[in-house]
This record gives structure tokens, sequence and C-alpha cells, in this order.
């Protein structure tokens, strides 16, 4: 496998010959890897000629030099799963959550209601994914490598893991005289995939092939050597960084570049076939019916339907050229043999485009539409062939339905229900400036010398979270009184899962690593998310919540304390906040000084008039949040303690006493509140939180630090802990240019270096990132499960703290190890799990926190900043 070279290596080359992936010297340049034609000219839409983009001339239907990149019968090394065995040790104190974990989750199946973490159906990911379809917050469907239309996010935090059979690509190739000389689905592994309409075959062999993912695009590059033929498919999806009325949009496009390197004109058709559903058994309610459409410049075929009792619709098109031939299926069953479009193709090349519709299905029935666009490619010569997906789902409701919500897309596209031709309209009209807007944002940094190749791939796919996470983007409730210029009114309202299986909305505790990706591509939606908890500080929900760890009720919000979460889909997210119940959150102690130091970050890097805004807003909250922080200086010392149980994101792994981890997060929340409030003119309090400051300071110095490093917390065992992430706060406050060092730098390097040397170099040989805890003998804490487990988004968060801190070598060697791993080891790219253990096991398989990596490029541009 190979992510970072533009030469590939034989063994990953097609051409003309079987196993040569690089172009014919006479058509294209002749370098390995680099798959952009040399055209004398170009057919059917001209996508293959050149564009102006930053200043240079850029074919996009070239394969990139960076990214994820594997054939399309790629098998990884290793083999993972989620059958924890906790070791009898650990079990002693799981046995009583898991005893309440058992009767709460009897009573949820009877209630019909999916616990928000289902500690018994843990997702055993298929090593399948490549880049999903479709913008941020409305809905995503997921892709395999191998062209699998098969990770179903349409409905709110719920993912319905089904591969569609009947949702493909087929290649149809005719010579000059009309005799039908190929045809064959594209992708998949070479055989016939079960379930799909019977009559279809797969031709092309996967040794011919290659896929590269470089979110939000990716590119598979088919060769039929046979016919001295090449496809290059390109899906692009709008994920813009700053544009908010694009990169809502429920739409995916997908641009086939057809070389024909043989010596005879060919006619070459490419057709989608899609059909009403995920594959599950919403698609046989009945009541699905098709209608195809046409314009000037496309055509196609939407599904109509409802979800839930609110209008969904799947529409494909095809962009129109004029030498080139345009047509359609308006039904056909995906169940049966598919000879319709199969035998149609093969025989005449075009489908028979009835103008009428189908029917409703009865329950039942499935239905499947298709379309289809034939170009003729002169021989040496390439063509282009546009196609789009879209889904209109312009209402929702969470599975207690209270209240429908609009989508953030609506505003452009209405809210009936009937928009999939405008979609697959404005698509197919924007895909190019879409593509422009990418290579702009992505080139710079691509271009970067001094970068990885790895992290190339790493850095832009790992966002995929940011639109396959669970994520909605909707307006604010009708209900809801607030002012026109409140973020939530001008951007919408965004909430993403803590994962995949993880359902709740915003976890902020993990939301606070992942953050650096919204604050810096969309800074209004972290805005508008940080809003939502300010709101939600004074908020008291006096519904009795039992904690599973000890069977106790407590209230399931308390007053002056920031929610865990923003709700669970199951119920009524933003109406019914914090539905993790495993343990009380209501005195987490790193909850409350997360929200304090995001604040402030967030107030530092905004724009003026919004950084006012929430400054004036949240530090009357954040007041509030510290005041209550008091209480937990139980010696009155001047630093607070923890409580001995579950009381912080490491909600396994307790800590007892002064600890480095809430230590470090307590001084950079003392220190934000001083300067805010410096900020707000408030000199007589910030002085009183400097005071507070320096006071903590000195007992966390006199306390924790060892010499090398903070001790994990008071206790003779935690005395001999090394912590990867001891120093949060420290992070924070130096990634957003805090005024004071949290803690100094000599102390922060060996602190780094002794996490490195110990959690990171024996671990796996250096090459798994960072283990959550280390004994200073070289031995895994294994005190809890968390404890000897590797979190991917703490790991690329600690690597770009070591960036900040110029232990450049160091932090790129950190991180390498979690994306090799993942992606090329394990094969769980676009599904990142929070943890991997060192061998065998993973968990929480597509999460949150891994979005911390984009803290590492920020790092990086500070450290490029200095040397200026």
């Amino acid at each position: 496998m190979s992510e970072g070279s533009g030469d590939e290596s034989p063994s990953l080359s097609i051409g003309r010959k079987k196993g040569d992936i690089s172009p014919s010297p006479s058509f294209g340049e002749g370098r390995a890897g680099n798959l952009s034609p040399a055209p004398r000219r170009t057919s059917g839409g001209g996508d293959a000629s050149p564009f102006l983009n930053g200043g240079k001339r850029a074919n996009t239907a070239r394969f990139p030099k960076y990214g994820w990149k594997v054939k399309l019968n790629h098998k990884f090394p290793e083999k993972r799963d989620q059958y924890l065995k906790p070791r009898l040790s650990q079990m002693v104190s799981l046995l009583p959550l898991g005893i309440r974990y058992v009767f709460h989750w009897i009573y949820r199946f009877f209630v019909k209601k999916l616990p928000v973490i289902d500690q018994f159906r843990p997702t055993i990911c298929e090593q399948i994914y490549g880049v999903p379809c479709g913008g941020m917050g409305s809905g995503t469907i997921g892709r395999g490598f191998a062209g699998e239309f098969c990770r179903w996010s349409i409905s709110p935090g719920m993912y319905e893991r089904t591969n569609v059979p009947a949702d493909q690509f087929i290649l149809t190739v005719h010579s000059d005289n009309g005799v039908c000389i190929f045809q064959s689905v594209l992708g998949g592994k070479g055989v016939p995939v079960p379930g799909a309409p019977s009559s279809w075959k797969w031709q092309v062999d996967p040794e011919d092939t290659l896929y590269c993912g470089l979110f939000p695009r990716s590119w598979t590059v088919y060769s039929i050597p046979q016919i001295g033929l090449r496809v290059i498919c390109r899906q692009i999806s709008p994920f813009l960084p700053g544009d908010y009325e694009s990169s809502c949009l429920p739409a995916s496009v997908f641009v086939f570049t057809v070389e024909n390197n043989s010596d005879s004109k060919l006619q070459v058709s490419i057709t989608f076939t899609f059909k009403n559903g995920t594959g599950g058994k919403w698609d046989q309610q009945g009541g699905f019916s098709t209608q195809p459409f046409q314009t000037d410049d496309n055509c196609g075929v939407t599904i109509n339907g409802k979800y839930r009792g609110l209008p969904l619709s799947y529409s494909i098109g095809t962009a129109k050229h004029d030498s080139n031939v345009h047509s359609w299926c308006s039904q056909f069953d995906p169940k049966g043999t598919g000879s319709e479009v199969w035998d149609t193709l093969k025989n005449t090349g075009v489908l028979d485009c009835a103008e009428a519709g189908s029917d409703p299905t009865e329950p039942g029935e499935e239905v499947a539409v298709a379309v289809s666009n034939r170009t003729t490619v002169e021989r040496k010569e390439t063509s282009s062939l546009q196609f789009a997906l879209a889904w209109d789902n312009p209402k929702l409701k969470f599975r207690d339905g209270t209240v429908t919500h609009t989508r953030r897309y609506a505003r452009q596209f209405g809210t009936l229900g009937d928009a999939g031709e405008k979609l697959i309209s404005h698509s197919l009209a924007h895909w190019q400036s879409w593509e422009e807007s990418i290579e702009a944002w992505q080139q710079p940094i691509l271009d970067d010398a001094q970068l990885p190749d790895w992290f190339k791939s790493a850095i832009f796919n790992e966002l995929y979270f940011l639109t396959d996470g669970g994520c909605i983007w909707v307006e604010v409730m009708e209900n809801e009184k607030m002012e026109p210029k409140d973020p939530r009114v001008v951007y919408g309202r965004f909430g993403y899962l803590e994962a995949h299986e993880y359902r709740m909305y915003n976890t902020y505790d993990v939301h606070f690593y992942a953050s650096w990706a919204l604050m810096d591509l969309f800074p209004g939606l972290e805005f508008s998310m940080q809003m939502d908890f300010v709101d939600c500080v004074d908020r008291e929900d006096l519904e009795p919540w039992k904690e599973l760890t000890s069977g106790k009720l407590f209230p399931r919000k308390a007053r002056n304390f920031l929610p865990h979460d923003l709700g669970d889909p199951e119920e009524e997210p933003w109406v019914k906040i914090n539905g993790y119940n495993i343990h009380c959150v209501n005195n987490w102690r790193d909850l409350n000084l997360k929200m304090v130091i995001q604040t402030w970050r967030d107030v530092k890097l905004l724009p003026n008039n919004e950084s006012e805004m929430l400054l004036s807003r949240g530090l009357p909250v954040c007041r509030i949040l510290m005041e209550a922080a008091q209480d937990w200086d139980e010696d009155n010392d001047g630093m607070i303690e923890n409580s001995g149980t579950a009381d912080t994101t490491y909600d396994n792994w307790v800590m007892k006493g002064p600890s480095a981890y809430v230590g470090n997060l307590y001084l950079a929340a003392l220190n934000s509140m001083a300067e805010m409030e410096a900020a707000a003119g408030n000199s007589s309090r910030e002085q009183a939180w400097k005071d507070k400051f320096e006071k903590a300071q000195k007992v966390y110095l006199s306390k924790l630090w060892e010499g090398s490093f903070f001790y994990f917390d008071t206790t003779e065992r935690g005395k001999n802990v090394i912590m990867a992430d001891q120093l949060p706060g420290h992070w924070f406050s130096k990634m957003a240019n805090s005024k004071t060092d949290i803690v100094d730098e000599e102390k922060v390097r060996k602190t780094l270096m002794t996490v490195f040397a110990n959690n990171v170099l024996k671990f796996r040989e250096g090459n798994l990132g960072a283990v959550n805890g280390m004994f200073t003998n070289g031995q895994i804490d294994r005190i809890s499960v968390q404890s000897e487990e590797m979190w991917t988004g703490i790991v690329y968060g600690l690597a770009s703290l070591m960036i900040a801190e110029g232990l450049i070598d160091q932090g790129f060697k950190t991180a390498e190890g979690v994306y090799r791993t993942v992606y090329e080891g394990i094969g769980l790219g676009y599904a990142t799990p929070e943890a991997l253990y060192e061998y065998q096991n993973y968990r929480a398989v597509g999460y949150m926190r891994p979005l911390s990596i984009w803290s590492m490029l920020m790092a990086w541009r500070m450290h490029k900043e200095k040397k200026k």
C-alpha cells in the first residue's frame, strides 16, 4: 500500500498490459502513478482540459500524489474486533456496572429504544470503507473503496451498515460498428455481489484497479487492458471550509474520465443505478414512486417516498452534452434479473427512456432506477461524463418525535421534499467550482515539502467525521426566541455524535479535543455550538436519572454545571440534554473547566463582532462554572481534587486527590478567566483570578511535579504512572497563544520527552501512538481498560503540543503510529475508533476525538511562523 508517492510501485500499476497502471507513453506522460492524460482534444464535456486554480494550471482528473491508496481487492494485514475481555482485576470494579447495565439494556429493548452505548451489540467494522458522499449535517451515504454504497446515516444519529447491491455504476463499451465488446459493473472484487440483479456481471480485474481517498474527494481507476480502455471515477462532495451554503448540501458528483488507449473509436456508456433506500426495512414499507426529469442541461430520475412520515427522495442524474446520448430507466426490480438495464445497454448502449414514472410500491416491494450517458471516444483521446446523487429529506424528527426540525440546506431548496431535481441541477452546475475551492484549500498543505507524506493523507481523511459523524445541521426550533444576530440563527445549529455507536450529540469533554477542526474550518458552527452550551449552564432537569455504576438516582441536569452532552437521538436533543447515564456527570471535574478554556479560545479566534458577543454572553456563565468548581477544593489549598470516582472523560480510569490531568485544566481555566476579565475591562476581577492561578500553580508544582513528568495523582500508585494526556490545559492555552504559560517551557519539554520515551516508544515499539498510562518501570498501567488503551484523538492532540513546543520529529512520530495502524494495518479508515489496544481489540468506531488531528496542522503553522 502506498499513500504518499506519485510514483506507484509496479504492483500498483494499471495500463495496457495487466498490472501496469501508468498511461501509455504515447498517450500520457508515461510516469507511473500520474494518470493525467495529454489529449489532443477531448469530447463530452471537456472536463479533461485544465482550468485555472490558484494561479496554476491543474487537471483534476489526474490521480493524486497523496492520499490513502489501495487496490479494490486489498487485504489488510491485521484483523481486530470489539469483543473486549477485561482482565480479572478489572472485572471486580466493573461488575456492579455490568449487572445494572443488563437490566437497563433489557428495559430499553422492551421500550424499543437503543441504549446510548450498546455494549452487547458492538459494531464489528468491516474493512471496506472509503470517502463518504455528501456535505455536512444532511445525512451521508458511505461508500466502500471497492465502490459499495454501504453505510447510511440518513436517519439522524443512526447508522445502517448495509451494502445495497443494486446501487452501482455499469460500464458498457461498443465498437464503432455497434458490437458490444465489454460490459461490467464497475468496482467490486471481480466476483458477483450477493443479492445483486442476477444478469449483472463483474468483469473488471481488481488487480487492474486503484483507489485513492483524499477527503472530500476520491479517485478510482479501472483499467480494461484487453480493449485498451481506462476509466477514472472522481467522487466529489461539497465540503468547502468557510462556505456554509454549499457545505450543507446532501449531494455528491461522480466525474468519469474515459481514456481510449486503443487504435479504434469506441462507444462508451456509463450507467448509474440506484434503489429506494438503504437496504433496510423502510425500503419495503411501500409508497415509493419514481419520476424521470429533463432540463436543457441534465436528465435523471427521482425516487419519491417518506421516512417516518416525512418526505424523503433519492435522485440520480447526468449532465447533457451535445455529442452524447442520454437515457434513463424509470423503474426496475432491484431484486430481479436487472435485464431491462443490462440487456438493453448491451444491445443498444442506451436505456428505454420511458417518460412515465412508476406507481407507488406496495408493501414488500422495492424499486430501482437508472440513468445513462453514452459518449464516442476517438482513438488516443478522452471524454468526460458527469453524474450526481442527491437525497432530499428537509424535515426530520428524532425518535421521540416531539419536534420537527428543518435542515439547514432547506434555506436554499425548500422544505417540501421536492428538491431532488434542483439538487441534481445545482450539483452538476457547480461541481467544478467545488473542486477549485477544495484544491485551493488543500494544495498549500500538499505542496509543503516539510510535511510527511502520510500526514497529507491523514489530515484530510480524518475530517470525514464532520460529514459522517451522525451529523445534523438544522435551524433553531420554532418556539425558541433568539436575536437575529445569534449564531444559531445566522449559521444554524450543528450537532455530531460522540461516536457512530456512542449516540450522544456534542459530547463536550470529547468536543474539547475535536473542536479545533470546526474552529478553523467552520468557526460559525463552533460559535453556534458554544452558545448552545452557554445557554445550558443554568438549565435544570430534575428528572430522576439512574447512575448505572452505583444505582443511585440524581437529577438529569444540575444547575450551574455544564452538561456532558446535548442529548440522545433516541429522545429529543437540545430539549432533553445529558443522554449519558453510566456515571453522574453533574460533578465531572473537567466539563466546567473545559468550557471556560474553550470559551476563551473561541473569543480569541472568532472575528471581532462574534468574539465580542461570545465574551459578553459567555463570561458571566464562565464565572458561574468556576465558582461551582471551587467546591472541589476540599482542603482549601487552592487546587481542586478528584473524587476517587469517575469524574472526568477518563470515566473508567479514576483519579483521587490532585491530578496531573485535572490540575492542568484547572490552571488553564483560572488563567482563561483572568484573560477574559482583562478583555472585558474588569481589572479587579482579573487580579483575583490571577491570584487564584498563582496559588494553585504552586500547589500543582509542589504536589505533582516529579522532576520529569507530573504524577497521575498523589496516591502512591499514581506517583508511578506517566499519563499521556497530562498537559491538556497547557496544550489549549499554547495553541490559543495565551499570554501566560500554564507550565514553564522547561517542564513541558521534559514532560513531553518523558511521555515520548515511555508511552510512545515502549508501546508496540513506537508504532501505535501513545498508551494512556505507562508505569515508570516501562510496564503498561492495566488497572482499568482505559489506562491500557491508546486513544487516537488524545495522541493527535499530544502530537500537536509536541510540534507547538518545537519537538517536531517526536510529534509526527507519535501520530504516525495511529494513522499507519488505523488506515493501513487494521482497515478502519473513515471509521477511526476511539481506542486501540496493544493487540487484537479496538473500541468505539467512528469517533469524534480524532478530529484533534487538525490541531497538528495549526501547531505546524505556528512553528513555521516562529521560524520566519
